[in-house]
């Protein structure tokens, strides 16, 4: 069996920090790199996402928790990566 591989980010706009790497703004989606799409399912190439292969998903969400930076994280894509920082909680279950 091979290795679980960590998400990466893909996002529709990009701004270039002191060091000159390219970062994510906007909408931020989860993307395993190798495939074609988003977490949440969504086409990357049809939704015009630039891929960030070098942030990973855990980064964009502590930027997005800690710093005003322009990302709003995809919800689908949180709870899917399974570090979504709003958990899922039965509140009056079923007898």
């Amino acid at each position: 069996m091979g290795k679980k591989q960590e998400p990466s980010v893909a996002a529709s706009s990009e701004w270039t920090d002191e060091e000159g790497l390219r970062q994510p703004r906007g909408d931020v989606h989860a993307w395993l790199p190798g495939t074609n799409q988003t977490l949440c399912g969504l086409p990357l190439h049809r939704a015009r996402l630039d891929r960030f292969q070098h942030v990973l998903w855990v980064d964009a969400l502590w930027l997005a928790d800690t710093t005003d930076s322009g990302i709003a994280i995809c919800r689908r894509c949180a709870a899917a990566g399974g570090r979504s920082t709003r958990r899922w909680s039965r509140v009056d279950p079923r007898p």
